[in-house]
Protein backbone atom coordinates (compact mmCIF):
# COMPACT_ATOMS: atom_id res chain seq x y z
CA UNK A 1 0.00 0.00 0.00
CA UNK A 2 1.26 3.48 -1.10
CA UNK A 3 1.92 6.28 0.74
CA UNK A 4 -1.29 7.96 -1.64
CA UNK A 5 -3.56 5.28 0.41
CA UNK A 6 -2.95 5.68 3.54
CA UNK A 7 -3.46 9.81 3.26
CA UNK A 8 -7.06 9.23 2.10
CA UNK A 9 -7.94 6.57 5.17
CA UNK A 10 -6.48 8.75 7.47
CA UNK A 11 -8.11 11.69 6.39
CA UNK A 12 -11.53 9.90 6.04
CA UNK A 13 -10.97 9.08 9.60
CA UNK A 14 -9.98 12.45 10.57
CA UNK A 15 -12.99 13.73 9.15
CA UNK A 16 -15.05 11.80 10.52
CA UNK A 17 -13.96 12.44 13.70
CA UNK A 18 -14.19 16.63 12.78
CA UNK A 19 -18.40 15.98 11.61
CA UNK A 20 -19.16 14.49 14.50
CA UNK A 21 -17.57 17.06 16.94
CA UNK A 22 -19.21 19.41 14.88
CA UNK A 23 -22.26 17.53 15.09
CA UNK A 24 -22.17 17.59 18.77
CA UNK A 25 -22.15 21.16 18.76
CA UNK A 26 -24.56 22.28 16.33
CA UNK A 27 -27.33 20.17 18.22
CA UNK A 28 -26.32 21.11 21.88
CA UNK A 29 -26.88 25.07 20.54
CA UNK A 30 -30.16 24.27 19.11
CA UNK A 31 -31.35 21.94 22.01
CA UNK A 32 -29.95 23.37 24.82
CA UNK A 33 -31.75 22.03 28.19
CA UNK A 34 -32.86 24.46 30.45
CA UNK A 35 -30.54 24.78 33.72
CA UNK A 36 -32.43 23.97 37.38
CA UNK A 37 -32.55 26.22 39.54
CA UNK A 38 -31.96 23.64 42.22
CA UNK A 39 -30.85 20.47 41.58
CA UNK A 40 -32.49 17.33 42.83
CA UNK A 41 -36.53 16.66 43.53
CA UNK A 42 -38.03 18.08 46.58
CA UNK A 43 -39.54 15.28 49.14
CA UNK A 44 -42.75 15.57 51.14
CA UNK A 45 -40.42 15.54 54.67
CA UNK A 46 -38.34 18.40 53.26
CA UNK A 47 -41.24 20.10 52.14
CA UNK A 48 -42.91 20.23 55.67
CA UNK A 49 -39.53 21.12 56.96
CA UNK A 50 -39.31 23.80 55.19
CA UNK A 51 -43.09 24.66 55.95
CA UNK A 52 -41.92 24.67 59.68
CA UNK A 53 -39.01 26.67 59.28
CA UNK A 54 -40.55 29.73 57.91
CA UNK A 55 -42.42 30.82 61.11
CA UNK A 56 -45.76 30.77 60.28
CA UNK A 57 -47.74 29.30 62.95
CA UNK A 58 -49.13 25.04 61.56
CA UNK A 59 -52.96 24.64 60.91
CA UNK A 60 -54.82 22.87 63.45
CA UNK A 61 -55.45 19.35 62.85
CA UNK A 62 -58.53 17.83 63.69
CA UNK A 63 -58.32 14.61 66.20
CA UNK A 64 -58.49 11.48 64.64
CA UNK A 65 -62.11 10.42 66.12
CA UNK A 66 -63.79 13.10 64.49
CA UNK A 67 -61.95 12.81 60.93
CA UNK A 68 -63.39 9.45 60.78
CA UNK A 69 -66.91 10.50 60.91
CA UNK A 70 -66.10 12.01 58.24
CA UNK A 71 -63.86 10.14 56.16
CA UNK A 72 -64.95 8.12 52.69
CA UNK A 73 -64.25 4.48 52.13
CA UNK A 74 -64.04 4.45 48.58
CA UNK A 75 -60.99 7.20 48.42
CA UNK A 76 -59.63 5.09 51.26
CA UNK A 77 -59.59 2.69 48.44
CA UNK A 78 -57.73 4.66 45.98
CA UNK A 79 -55.52 6.72 48.01
CA UNK A 80 -54.05 2.92 48.83
CA UNK A 81 -53.13 1.55 45.26
CA UNK A 82 -49.50 2.75 45.87
CA UNK A 83 -49.08 0.65 48.93
CA UNK A 84 -50.36 -2.32 46.86
CA UNK A 85 -46.79 -2.46 45.67
CA UNK A 86 -45.31 -3.49 48.91
CA UNK A 87 -48.16 -4.53 50.98
CA UNK A 88 -50.92 -6.94 50.44
CA UNK A 89 -54.87 -6.26 51.78
CA UNK A 90 -56.69 -9.61 51.07
CA UNK A 91 -56.99 -11.82 53.66
CA UNK A 92 -54.71 -14.68 53.91
CA UNK A 93 -51.94 -13.07 51.34
CA UNK A 94 -48.73 -13.48 51.45
CA UNK A 95 -46.04 -11.09 52.91
CA UNK A 96 -44.33 -8.49 50.43
CA UNK A 97 -41.79 -6.16 50.98
CA UNK A 98 -43.70 -4.90 53.74
CA UNK A 99 -46.32 -7.29 56.07
CA UNK A 100 -49.76 -7.41 55.51
CA UNK A 101 -52.18 -5.10 55.97
CA UNK A 102 -55.78 -7.03 56.22
CA UNK A 103 -56.97 -7.08 59.88
CA UNK A 104 -54.10 -4.24 60.87
CA UNK A 105 -56.19 -2.18 63.41
CA UNK A 106 -55.97 -3.08 67.01
CA UNK A 107 -53.07 -5.83 66.00
CA UNK A 108 -50.58 -6.20 68.07
CA UNK A 109 -47.46 -4.63 66.61
CA UNK A 110 -44.76 -6.40 65.03
CA UNK A 111 -46.52 -9.93 65.25
CA UNK A 112 -46.91 -11.04 61.49
CA UNK A 113 -44.83 -14.47 61.47
CA UNK A 114 -42.40 -14.79 58.10
CA UNK A 115 -41.80 -11.15 58.28
CA UNK A 116 -38.24 -9.63 59.75
CA UNK A 117 -39.55 -5.98 61.40
CA UNK A 118 -37.32 -3.52 62.26
CA UNK A 119 -35.68 -3.08 66.09
CA UNK A 120 -37.78 0.50 65.91
CA UNK A 121 -41.08 -1.35 65.32
CA UNK A 122 -40.41 -4.07 67.52
CA UNK A 123 -39.49 -1.35 70.60
CA UNK A 124 -43.14 -0.15 69.86
CA UNK A 125 -45.50 -1.62 72.42
CA UNK A 126 -49.27 -2.39 72.44
CA UNK A 127 -51.71 -2.36 69.75
CA UNK A 128 -51.93 -0.71 65.72
CA UNK A 129 -55.00 2.31 67.56
CA UNK A 130 -56.62 4.46 64.82
CA UNK A 131 -54.29 7.27 66.47
CA UNK A 132 -50.75 5.58 66.20
CA UNK A 133 -51.80 4.83 62.57
CA UNK A 134 -51.98 8.15 61.65
CA UNK A 135 -48.90 9.35 63.72
CA UNK A 136 -47.51 6.75 61.18
CA UNK A 137 -48.73 7.43 58.07
CA UNK A 138 -48.10 11.28 58.68
CA UNK A 139 -44.06 10.86 59.39
CA UNK A 140 -43.25 7.11 59.36
CA UNK A 141 -39.41 7.76 60.23
CA UNK A 142 -40.42 10.24 62.78
CA UNK A 143 -42.64 7.70 64.51
CA UNK A 144 -40.48 4.99 64.51
CA UNK A 145 -36.71 6.67 63.65
CA UNK A 146 -34.41 3.49 62.14
CA UNK A 147 -37.77 1.42 60.51
CA UNK A 148 -37.86 -0.05 56.82
CA UNK A 149 -40.57 1.84 55.59
CA UNK A 150 -39.39 4.17 52.72
CA UNK A 151 -42.48 6.00 52.46
CA UNK A 152 -42.09 9.41 53.00
CA UNK A 153 -45.63 9.87 54.59
CA UNK A 154 -49.12 11.52 54.05
CA UNK A 155 -49.06 15.15 55.03
CA UNK A 156 -52.90 15.09 54.29
CA UNK A 157 -54.93 14.70 57.46
CA UNK A 158 -58.05 14.05 55.29
CA UNK A 159 -56.26 11.12 52.92
CA UNK A 160 -55.08 9.25 55.89
CA UNK A 161 -58.61 8.65 57.61
CA UNK A 162 -59.71 8.28 54.50
CA UNK A 163 -57.01 5.22 54.36
CA UNK A 164 -57.29 4.43 58.36
CA UNK A 165 -61.11 4.44 57.26
CA UNK A 166 -60.49 1.83 54.60
CA UNK A 167 -58.24 -0.62 57.11
CA UNK A 168 -60.80 -0.22 59.72
CA UNK A 169 -63.15 -2.61 57.42
CA UNK A 170 -60.53 -5.31 56.33
CA UNK A 171 -61.52 -7.18 59.01
CA UNK A 172 -64.00 -10.25 59.69
CA UNK A 173 -64.88 -8.30 62.99
CA UNK A 174 -64.75 -4.89 62.20
CA UNK A 175 -65.28 -2.78 65.50
CA UNK A 176 -67.66 0.29 65.39
CA UNK A 177 -65.61 3.46 64.63
CA UNK A 178 -65.21 5.84 67.57
CA UNK A 179 -67.65 8.15 68.72
CA UNK A 180 -66.22 11.97 66.70
CA UNK A 181 -66.53 14.12 69.92
CA UNK A 182 -66.34 13.56 74.04
CA UNK A 183 -69.90 15.85 73.93
CA UNK A 184 -72.76 14.12 74.02
CA UNK A 185 -71.48 10.66 73.87
CA UNK A 186 -71.10 8.08 77.16
CA UNK A 187 -67.26 7.80 76.62
CA UNK A 188 -66.55 11.32 77.63
CA UNK A 189 -67.80 14.26 79.66
CA UNK A 190 -68.78 17.41 77.33
CA UNK A 191 -66.17 20.16 76.92
CA UNK A 192 -68.51 22.93 76.07
CA UNK A 193 -68.88 25.33 78.88
CA UNK A 194 -71.79 25.58 80.84
CA UNK A 195 -74.51 28.23 80.28
CA UNK A 196 -75.51 29.90 83.68
CA UNK A 197 -78.65 28.95 84.48
CA UNK A 198 -81.41 31.18 86.38
CA UNK A 199 -81.74 31.96 90.07
CA UNK A 200 -84.37 30.18 91.84
CA UNK A 201 -86.63 32.46 93.76
CA UNK A 202 -88.64 31.29 96.84
CA UNK A 203 -92.16 32.55 97.09
CA UNK A 204 -94.17 33.12 100.10
CA UNK A 205 -97.60 33.13 100.53
CA UNK A 206 -97.39 35.33 103.92
CA UNK A 207 -97.14 39.16 102.48
CA UNK A 208 -94.02 41.25 103.86
CA UNK A 209 -94.96 43.76 106.35
CA UNK A 210 -94.66 47.27 104.68
CA UNK A 211 -91.85 49.07 105.74
CA UNK A 212 -92.12 51.46 108.38
CA UNK A 213 -92.19 55.03 106.59
CA UNK A 214 -95.04 53.72 104.59
CA UNK A 215 -97.10 52.33 107.23
CA UNK A 216 -99.88 53.68 109.13
CA UNK A 217 -98.91 55.83 112.21
CA UNK A 218 -99.09 53.67 115.23
CA UNK A 219 -100.15 54.82 118.29
CA UNK A 220 -96.76 54.89 120.18
CA UNK A 221 -94.91 56.91 116.97
CA UNK A 222 -95.73 59.11 114.49
CA UNK A 223 -95.56 58.65 110.75
CA UNK A 224 -92.34 59.34 108.88
CA UNK A 225 -93.99 60.05 105.07
CA UNK A 226 -94.21 63.68 104.36
CA UNK A 227 -97.37 65.16 104.54
CA UNK A 228 -99.52 65.89 101.58
CA UNK A 229 -100.70 68.65 100.77
CA UNK A 230 -104.75 69.50 102.06
CA UNK A 231 -106.83 71.11 100.12
CA UNK A 232 -107.80 74.78 100.97
CA UNK A 233 -111.30 75.47 102.37
CA UNK A 234 -113.07 78.41 100.63
CA UNK A 235 -115.34 80.70 101.93
CA UNK A 236 -118.62 81.23 100.17
CA UNK A 237 -120.72 84.01 101.07
CA UNK A 238 -124.21 84.53 100.04
CA UNK A 239 -125.41 88.54 99.88
CA UNK A 240 -128.59 89.07 100.52
CA UNK A 241 -130.26 91.99 98.42
CA UNK A 242 -132.01 94.21 100.04
CA UNK A 243 -135.28 94.78 100.24
CA UNK A 244 -137.41 97.99 98.87
CA UNK A 245 -137.66 101.12 99.89
CA UNK A 246 -141.81 100.53 100.36
CA UNK A 247 -141.97 97.56 102.79
CA UNK A 248 -143.69 95.05 102.43
CA UNK A 249 -142.14 91.29 101.53
CA UNK A 250 -145.19 90.41 99.81
CA UNK A 251 -145.42 93.64 97.47
CA UNK A 252 -144.64 92.89 93.69
CA UNK A 253 -141.36 94.04 91.68
CA UNK A 254 -141.51 96.93 89.72
CA UNK A 255 -141.56 94.93 86.38
CA UNK A 256 -145.16 93.50 87.49
CA UNK A 257 -146.17 96.46 88.27
CA UNK A 258 -145.06 97.65 84.60
CA UNK A 259 -146.85 94.44 83.10
CA UNK A 260 -150.13 95.54 85.30
CA UNK A 261 -150.05 98.72 84.06
CA UNK A 262 -149.53 98.19 80.67
CA UNK A 263 -153.38 95.76 80.70
CA UNK A 264 -155.18 98.09 82.58
CA UNK A 265 -154.07 100.94 79.90
CA UNK A 266 -155.16 98.03 77.28
CA UNK A 267 -158.29 97.55 78.78
CA UNK A 268 -159.44 101.36 78.47
CA UNK A 269 -158.59 101.79 74.64
CA UNK A 270 -161.03 98.82 74.15
CA UNK A 271 -163.91 100.72 75.90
Amino acid sequence: MDTFELNKIAGAFLGTLLFAMWLNVISSAIFTPAKLVKPGYPLPAAQETAAAGNGAPAPAIAPIEDRLAKADVKKGEVDTKPCQACHNFDKGGVTKIGPPLYDVVDRPKATVNGFSYSDAIKSKAGKWTYADLDQFLADPKGYAPGTKMTFAGEADPIKRADIIDYLHILSDSAEPLPASGPAGSEHGTSTEPTLPQPKEHAVSDIPEPLPASRSAASPGGASTEPALPQPKERAVSVRAEPLPANGSAGASPPRKHRAHSSTTKADNRRN
